[in-house]
């Protein structure tokens, strides 16, 4: 088998191909990227020491597919994955990428007659309906109630029949156009697809930033005893969200890859649900049991842009179609990133302090 994974060199996308090589050594993988995050061109080393092919380009030029030869599967794992990306500025870059690089990446696929994992987010929802959710405030998060003005949401959190009309940020709607994008090129041009809608995704070699990749900042924070702050919603931390690691993800893509016939064309909700989910002050106390330290935390009443109190992923369809479900909790996932920044300090101090 030959894979391709755009944005290879990504968090996401590196972790896929290094498990899937290591699973799978006679597999032909290609990595494509442009190394734009601060922090992707360390795993050149790691991926080319894998014997994966790595290839230095961008999705926006579709001239930079040439070098790579026709695949079995295409794994879009590239993105701008900032919610505040385009807010603040131009979104050139943010369009570019996200919308008219998968469209390359769909074109590549239909040229190789390649099947396509397609990595979206739970983004796609609108924040508007999120925010005016029924909820109940505990002692320590926010938590979704049962009785909800809309459907496709409970408890068990949100699942993929939940409205879609309204905004959901720029970062999101990019990803909506691409899965729409995606389901012609399904149902015209039979082109084998499957689009997964992720919640937040953690683990090692994760370069977190304050606008994206909050788990590995939180974490780093207390590691490097740096200073954060409860943002929004009172300043009392309690907003929360689920939490996948990259190995728990990895199970499903590996399954997906293998499968695809039996959820081909599906759109599914992936995350770590209520079982790996906590509020920032409850990752907080995690963060001081596992490092052993305490840190500086303030608070900012006021909520920031395109921000949301909560989010949970009903993992129900996931779970009934292929069986998968996140094993990894919120100690595990914590405990996994901290043994990494202490095996990997030297390189990792200057981009996450």
């Amino acid at each position: 088998m030959k894979i391709l994974i755009t944005g290879g060199a990504g968090f996401v996308g590196s972790s896929l191909a290094l498990s899937l090589k290591t699973d799978y050594p006679q597999y032909e993988i290609f990595v494509l990227d442009n190394l734009k995050r601060k922090g992707s061109e360390l795993n050149v080393a790691r991926l080319t020491k894998a014997g994966i092919q790595f290839v230095h380009g961008d999705i926006r030029n579709k001239e930079d597919f040439d070098p790579i030869p026709p695949v079995d599967t295409l794994i879009e794992a590239s993105a701008e994955p900032s919610v505040l990306a385009g807010l603040t500025g131009t979104p050139d870059y943010l369009m570019n990428t996200n919308l008219f690089g998968t469209v390359n990446c769909l074109n590549f696929a239909l040229k190789s007659k390649a099947n396509v994992i397609f990595l979206s987010t739970s983004r796609v929802y609108p924040i508007k309906t999120i925010e005016t959710l029924n909820f109940d405030e505990h002692e320590t998060r926010f938590v979704l109630s049962d009785n909800q003005p809309v459907p496709g949401v409970s408890s068990k959190g949100i699942a993929e029949n939940f409205p879609l009309d309204g905004a959901r940020s720029l970062y999101g709607t990019t990803k909506l156009a691409s899965e729409l994008i995606i389901q012609e090129y399904n149902e015209f041009f039979g082109l084998k697809t499957i689009i997964n809608r992720c919640g937040v995704i953690t683990g090692p070699w994760q370069m977190g930033k304050v606008d994206q990749g909050v788990m590995v900042l939180w974490i780093a924070k207390h590691y490097f005893e740096q200073q954060l702050a409860y943002i929004g919603y009172g300043g009392t931390g309690k907003q929360t969200r689920d939490m996948l690691h990259i190995a728990d993800l990895y199970r499903l893509i590996d399954w997906e890859l293998h499968n695809i016939d039996k959820v081909n064309g599906e759109i599914l909700n992936a995350g770590g649900g209520n079982e790996s989910s906590a509020s920032l002050q409850e990752l907080t106390k995690i963060c001081q049991e596992i490092t052993g330290k305490t840190i500086p935390i303030s608070s900012v009443a006021e909520n920031r842009a395109a921000d949301i109190r909560l989010y949970i992923t009903d993992n129900t369809k996931v779970t009934k179609l292929t069986g998968w479900k996140p094993e990894l909790g919120m100690k595990e996932i914590v405990s996994d990133i901290t043994k990494w920044l202490d095996e990997n300090r030297a390189a990792l101090e200057p981009i996450l302090k």
